[in-house]
Parts: C-alpha cells; structure tokens; sequence
C-alpha cells in the first residue's frame, strides 16, 4: 500500500476519531425528529449540514434551523448535545500509527467536521492533548475553516497545490466511499477503511 507514496492524507472521523452517526440520529429522535436519518447520515447529507461543514452557516443559525424543524421547544444545549452525540474518543492505536510514520511521509489530516464537533473534542481531551495531537500532522485541514468539503474534487486540489504534492505519491484514507472516490478522480492513491479495519492493521 505503501509503495511509492511520499505523502499520506488521514481522515479523522472513523479512522483516527471513533464516531457513531446512530448516537446523534437517536438523539435527534429522541428530541422529536423522527426522520433525522433522512437529513443526515455517513453516506450522505442535507444542505444545512454542508452549510454547517464549510463554513456558510454559524452555529447559531444551525441551531435555530433544527429548532424549526422540531414541533417542542428545545434548548440550544440539548440540540448542541444531540449534534456531539455521534463523538466517541481518540482510537490510541491509531495515534501510535500516525506517530510512527510521521518521521517517513509527510502526514496531513483532511476531515469533514464543523466548529461544534471540534470545539467539543478539544474540551474533552484538553487543549495541550489537541495541540499534542495537531503536531502529528503538518497541517490540518478542517471543512468549516476550509470552506471546501469532500468528496468535491476542489478540496483534494487545494491540498496538492499548497503543499506541492503529487497525487501518485499520496494515499488518502477515508471511511466513507464516496470521498475515496472524489480522490481517486484527481490520481490520488486510496484505501477505503471499512468497519472492521484499522489504520493500525494496515500500516507498519
């Protein structure tokens, strides 16, 4: 898998980050949302949450556009906390694996995510514990600060072209096919991760 590549770009949800989308669908329900599954889910998602991932909407205007989707009233924490349902934990034999190639490749993270997931992993974890793991990479590149998101080819090109790397020496790992394909149509070398795979299993 290895042959070859230079450069290695990480997703973190799933492959670094333990996520579980049915948490927040639960919780949505739970909140009386009955059809939240249909709105969002790994495989695909609505609008506002593309909004919410690159940037085009602020945290208070996704709360108040859940809010109106709801038919009782519910407090912006209780849907803040139904958002950071699907956030599990840092995998630790994923982290030694970054640790352990980062003095070989250059190792950059590329995630889909939005101000409300990472302002909550960062007060789980503790600042110096995110800056510990930011130095992992070279750089991170975060969908709401980006505002550019997989699978859009963009986003791939932008990560090239800032770091001068060449697709056929950088192997993207994602779990979510329809990312591994948008890299896979600009060259990019990929691995689908999928349920039963860690990063730590695949990589020395």
């Amino acid at each position: 898998m290895l042959q070859g590549v230079k450069n290695i770009i990480f997703d973190l949800g799933g492959v670094i980050y333990a996520i579980d989308y049915q948490k927040t669908i639960d919780a949505f329900v739970d909140l009386g949302i009955d059809d939240f599954e249909n709105l969002y889910a790994k495989a695909g998602q609505s609008d506002l949450f593309d909004d919410l991932e690159t940037g085009k909407i602020s945290r208070t205007d996704f709360v108040e556009r859940i809010q109106g989707l709801l038919s009782v009233k519910v407090s912006q924490a209780q849907v803040v906390s139904a958002w950071n349902a699907m956030l599990l934990r840092f995998m630790p034999d994923a982290l030694s694996c970054v640790k352990g190639l980062k003095d070989d490749y250059r190792i950059f993270l590329l995630s889909n995510t939005n101000e409300m997931h990472i302002a909550e992993i960062k007060a789980r974890v503790g600042k110096e514990a995110f800056e510990e793991f930011s130095t992992l990479f070279e750089k991170l590149y975060l969908s709401h600060e980006l505002g550019l998101r997989k699978p859009h080819a963009e986003v791939f090109e932008y990560i090239l072209q800032e770091k001068s790397l060449k697709p056929e020496e950088t192997l993207f790992i994602d779990d979510s096919i329809q990312h591994i394909e948008g890299a896979q149509s600009l060259g990019l070398k990929v691995h689908h991760l999928n349920d039963e795979e860690r990063i730590s299993q695949l990589l020395p």
